[in-house]
């Protein structure tokens, strides 16, 4: 079966989609489209702008999103999914390219998703931390034992775990994690500690726009973030978008079970090969390759 993998904030780079928009008239009509949802144009930002511009909330996620939706739209006859899966960010590409949301509908979820976390960063000072090298279970059992508010956020691969929460409490929490064997234990330079409890005000002002959003059944199964289990119900996807902001990406576990339901070959759509990589970390043994036209 063939598993389509959708990445995430971080994957960003300049210069992303220029080739779409000068080779393919689809694609072209598709960014002009979005510089006008979004009202700004950034096509300008993505193909001439800056590392710092592109890491402008407003900006990096609606890039990520448009150079994967895009990319799978060209694809054409060549994208035949059979289950789908994006890494936080990325569910909302794979919710577009299975059908469940359209072109629209998820571009405008997808900014108003990136004001949001930018507020709730804005609220209180939080992180996000790396943590490299030990078992899941340490990193939760350190977290829970760590005073104030730091939690598992980013289930990545085997030895792979990224941590979130309040400053005092990341700083805190890596200085166990050490201490406990972790190779490394390093804050990423984020906005905010997403996945956490932190991100709550997020999570109320997206899930009345979610709410508010047509979502279809889609042409085949997302492995979401939250269940980590085939979802073919559009009520069910809603509520699981919702619970995202503030719950952790369990993507090793997403993985795992896409190959247990028979996934062979997962293809990433978008920006980076990073998914890939961690593909190849949870199985080694599973075909792994981009989406190329």
């Amino acid at each position: 079966m063939n598993a389509y993998i959708f990445p995430g904030q971080g994957a960003q780079f300049v210069g992303m989609g220029l080739d779409l928009y000068e080779n393919h008239d689809q694609a072209q009509e598709l960014f002009e489209q979005a510089n006008d949802i979004l009202g700004f144009s950034i096509t300008d930002v993505m193909f001439e702008g800056t590392p710092e511009d592109l890491k402008q909330t407003k900006v990096t996620q609606p890039a990520i999103f448009l150079h994967s939706v895009i990319l799978s739209k060209v694809l054409g006859e060549n994208f035949k999914p059979d289950m789908v899966a994006g890494h936080s960010l990325g569910e909302f590409s794979a919710l577009v390219a299975n059908s469940t949301l359209n072109f629209e509908d998820g571009l405008k979820l997808v900014s108003q998703r990136a004001l949001a976390m930018q507020k709730a960063c804005e609220i209180r000072p939080s992180t996000m931390a790396a943590v490299l090298g030990l078992d899941d279970e340490v990193v939760e059992k350190i977290c829970q034992e760590t005073d104030g508010i730091v939690v598992p956020a980013n289930y990545n691969c085997p030895g792979q775990l990224v941590i979130s929460g309040e400053i005092e409490a990341v700083n805190a929490a890596c200085e166990k994690l050490k201490e406990a064997g972790a190779r490394r234990a390093l804050l990423l330079p984020v906005g905010g500690a997403f996945h956490s409890p932190l991100m709550e005000p997020a999570r109320e002002e997206l899930a009345a726009a979610i709410e508010a959003t047509n979502f279809s059944t889609p042409i085949c199964p997302i492995y979401q973030n939250v269940p980590t289990t085939a979802v073919t119900s559009a009520d069910e996807i809603k509520a699981n978008l919702i619970s995202q902001l503030t719950a952790p990406v369990k993507w090793t576990q997403s993985v795992q079970q896409m190959i247990k339901d028979g996934g062979k070959s997962f293809v990433e759509v978008g920006p980076g090969k990073v998914l890939q990589g961690l593909v190849r970390k949870i199985d080694s043994g599973v075909e792994t390759s981009s989406g190329v036209i």
